[in-house]
């Protein structure tokens, strides 16, 4: 199967309360249990390489993001590549030739004016060159090397009025929000405000994506895929099901040295974990 596009795979969310599941993957493992999880229960899925990701393998984008393309078109569900977490412009600009046919571009550490003049050059570039561009509003935090965000400080959550008119001024195609979450979550403990969901919801005519959903208990997630969020990025809770699989590997055969034995159990509990938060998306 060829490549999908994010576009089309969030477009077919409208309306059906259900929300497209995006993972993070760093290995190669990751990518091929992602799509092995996604084919068992018969989803659509989106592989996402973040600018971490890209620095973990040395700065380049182009090994992981071929293999990920060769994975997707051998795939029997439709597999969209998008790049992640992007605050480099060098790297935003090698995305349309690796594969990618949408990109993050997150420049929400920066104050207000600032985060939409650059995410405003970011998207009029991506839209010429046929992308599709998600943007952050709000503090979500966890991401590169920082402590996770207080989720409930003053000024941490996405306001519906700015983040209206930073969707108007920007042209991005859909806006991450910070709605209680946070990157990097290792426990399931994260309560959202679904008040304010609903409130960006009726504000915004873009599809809402959240993330750092991996700290998010199941009964949240389906509570905000309800309420309007469109796409839900996922990446700590497959580290976690791989680290723990790998672990217990070892503890079991300490003189085990062939790492096909022990990738291979990461790889299926990080399936085990597509499959499941798949169906919870679904409903």
């Amino acid at each position: 199967m060829s490549l999908a596009a994010t576009a089309e795979l969030v477009a077919r969310t409208a309306g059906v309360r259900t929300a497209v599941a995006a993972f993070n993957v760093i290995t190669l493992e990751h990518v091929e249990a992602v799509i092995a999880g996604a084919e068992s229960v018969g989803a659509p899925v989106v592989l996402q390489v973040s600018e971490n990701a890209v620095k973990f393998r040395q700065g380049r984008l182009l090994p992981l993001a071929r293999a990920a393309t060769a994975a997707a078109e051998r795939a029997s569900v439709p597999v969209a590549l998008h790049l992640d977490h992007v605050r480099s412009d060098d790297l935003l600009r090698q995305a349309p030739g690796a594969g990618f046919s949408s990109v993050m571009y997150d420049a929400s550490r920066l104050p207000y004016e600032e985060n939409l003049t650059a995410t405003r050059a970011a998207a009029d570039w991506a839209h010429a060159q046929g992308l599709w561009i998600e943007a952050e509003l709000g503090e979500i935090g966890g991401k590169n090397g920082e402590p996770p965000r207080d989720a409930h400080a003053p000024g941490a959550r996405t306001d519906p009025g700015e983040a209206r008119a930073f969707v108007a001024d920007s042209g991005v195609d859909a806006l991450a929000v910070a709605i209680g979450s946070s990157h990097a979550m290792t426990t399931r403990t994260a309560v959202l405000d679904h008040d304010l969901l609903e409130r960006l919801a009726a504000s915004l005519d873009v599809p809402l994506v959240l993330h750092g959903s991996s700290g998010v208990p199941d009964r949240e997630l389906r509570a905000a895929v309800e309420g309007g969020i469109a796409k839900v990025n996922i990446g700590t809770a497959l580290n976690i099901a791989m680290t723990g699989a790998v672990r217990e590997f070892l503890a079991a055969g300490p003189d085990a040295v062939d790492p096909r034995k022990y990738l291979g159990v990461g790889r299926e509990a990080m399936a085990r974990t597509v499959a499941g938060l798949i169906g919870v998306l679904r409903g």
